[in-house]
């Protein structure tokens, strides 16, 4: 990237600096820089968001679109109660979803088309975030190969 000159105020060419220049500097001195990048989408001014940790969902539902995680399991010799067909037993297929503010456990026999709700398996959840804790706990709790 070239130099450009950027004049000051009313175009006075005395105060002519390089706007380069001037990042560098900031950045090398710790000085002070942009605080917000002034961008928006809706053309609304731009305001200050606190960003806990800077993370960034990256998952194809976005931040409030629906999420899942699955991991195989082997329930206890009492296998899973589930709204739809009562007890299942053997492998099977534990889903966590996340969808409109509320986290529900699916069930189904291992490569099996069908998914069942885990009776109990529904709770209010604020935040996606949540969904590896739940998904973990829940995985915690129904999976018990050794009985």
């Amino acid at each position: 990237m070239g130099e450009q000159a950027v004049t000051g105020a009313a175009d006075d060419p005395t105060s002519e600096r390089t706007p380069d220049a001037d990042a560098a500097q900031a950045a090398a001195t710790g000085g002070p820089g942009p605080t917000t990048a002034g961008m928006t989408a809706d053309g609304a001014a731009a305001s200050e968001v606190e960003v806990p940790g800077a993370g960034m969902i990256a998952d194809a539902g976005g931040a409030s679109g629906p999420q899942s995680r699955t991991t195989d399991i082997v329930p206890g010799p009492g296998g899973v109660m589930t709204d739809e067909v009562g007890v299942v037993t053997g492998e099977l297929t534990l889903r966590t979803e996340f969808a409109d503010g509320q986290v529900t456990l699916h069930v189904q026999y291992k490569d099996a088309d069908e998914w069942y709700v885990v009776s109990g398996g529904k709770a209010p959840l604020d935040d996606a975030a949540g969904l590896d804790a739940v998904h973990s706990i829940a995985v915690g709790l129904l999976n018990r190969p050794e009985g």
